[in-house]
């Protein structure tokens, strides 16, 4: 296994050779592509991660979880993970602090911290990677695609706690 991925590289190079491609030349060009989007990202990233601080600081989150803690809990997530819920989309550190929390004050056994686990493991910061891929595409159509990611990670919330009552 160990030897995998010098043997793509070699197989990589000598195709290249074999089609007199300066390969030097063609790596250089990608490194410089690849820096400039990443230099492209650093505004957004930079504005992610001003929103979630901003949402944890002003108690907007805490304000949010405590407002939509009934709603949850009629859907089936105990209302204590209705922070867990709002975070994830914004930040995959800051709700693996969340998940951590429950598991301490719940023990891991328990159904709050199952369906901790699976709200953690079955969705994805959305703005993070939405920020990731709209920055390397020019389109310009943003509000569907994120209504129906928001919407996914919703669903996959309520189910993974389903299925956590379930089994």
């Amino acid at each position: 296994m160990s030897l995998v991925i010098p043997s793509l590289f070699i197989i990589i190079i000598t195709a290249a050779v074999a089609k007199k491609v300066n390969v030097f030349s063609s790596f250089c060009a990608g490194a410089e592509e690849g820096l400039k989007f990443t230099l492209s990202l650093l505004p957004i990233l930079a504005a992610v991660f001003m929103m979630c601080q901003l949402l944890e600081v002003s108690g907007i989150a805490d304000a949010l979880a405590r407002a939509l803690s009934p709603v949850m809990n009629a859907l089936g997530v105990p209302e204590e993970l209705a922070k867990l819920a709002l975070i994830k989309p914004f930040s995959g550190s800051g709700s693996l602090s969340l998940l951590t929390e429950v598991l301490e004050q719940y023990g891991a056994d328990s159904y709050p911290a199952r369906c901790a686990c699976t709200i953690y493991a079955s969705s994805e910061t959305v703005f993070y990677v939405f920020a990731l891929y709209f920055a390397g595409t020019n389109k310009k159509e943003r509000a569907l695609p994120l209504a129906i990611v928001l919407l996914s990670t919703a669903l996959s919330t309520v189910l993974s706690c389903l299925l956590c009552r379930i089994l």
